[in-house]
Formats: C-alpha cells, structure tokens, sequence
C-alpha cells in the first residue's frame, strides 16, 4: 500500500511545486506591472522577493516530492532526513489548508488536506514482511 500512496503523494508533489512556482512568478509580474507600494517598499523588491519565494517554494515541494517517489521506488520507509522532510512537508500542508480555507474556499481546504493525508499515510505505512528463502516471513527491519 505504501508503494501506492506515496507514489500519488510524489506526483501531487510535484505537480503542486510547479503550480506554485508558477503562481509566484505571475503574481510577481503583476505587482512589477502595478507600479505601487506597499509602505514605502519598491515594486520591483515585491516583485523579486516574491518570484524568489516561489522558486524556494517550489524546489522544497520538488524535494519533497522526490523524497516522496524513492520511497515508493524502494517500497521502504524514507530515512531520518526523507521523514524529517516530509513531517515539515505535512505541516506546511496543514498551515496553507488553514490559510486557504478563508482565502479561497473549502476546496482548496479539501485538496491541501487529502494531500495532507497522504504525505502522513506515507509516514505512517508499515514496511512489507520480507519474505524468507524457506517460505516463512519475518518483518522488516526497522529503517
């Protein structure tokens, strides 16, 4: 089941980082094009800073995405550093379906959240029996 769920948890990863990066540099351009600020600040700083946080963004996402896809490729459970990833990965999650609930409704909510379900169902699957030479199983050893 693992193999699975984190498999569709990478590819929305993925995906997601890309959308987001692509939203920054839009927003971006919109506020370069305004010609406003904001206290004082220069559109272009807006502008730039904002384009940076979504290149940020969106290679953390990547990362957790790829993070996400080894694990199904391997079918075992990410390293220390992979789940220490993927743990801030699930709690962005549950900050931006907050955040998005009031800025953009429940849908948004309901997607953040099912891609918040599944980065923890990835954490939390158990490893398949390894199955022995004789026939027998014994569990997996511990990652």
């Amino acid at each position: 089941m693992r193999t699975a769920v984190a498999a569709v948890a990478g590819a929305a990863l993925l995906v997601e980082a890309v959308g987001l990066a692509v939203v920054h540099f839009v927003l971006g351009s919109v506020v370069d094009r305004q010609e406003m600020s904001l206290a004082g600040l220069d559109s272009g700083v807006m502008s730039g800073s904002t384009r940076a946080a979504g290149v940020a963004l969106g290679l953390y996402l990547l990362c957790c995405g790829a993070v996400s896809l080894r694990t199904a490729v391997r079918d075992r459970a990410p390293g220390r550093a992979g789940r220490n990833l993927l743990v801030s990965c699930a709690a962005l999650h549950a900050v931006l379906a907050t955040v998005a609930v009031g800025l953009v409704g429940w849908a948004a909510f309901a997607g953040l959240m099912v891609l918040f379900g599944l980065i923890v169902l990835v954490l939390t699957a158990e490893d398949a029996p390894v199955r022995r030479p004789d026939g027998g199983a014994e569990p997996a050893p511990a990652a």
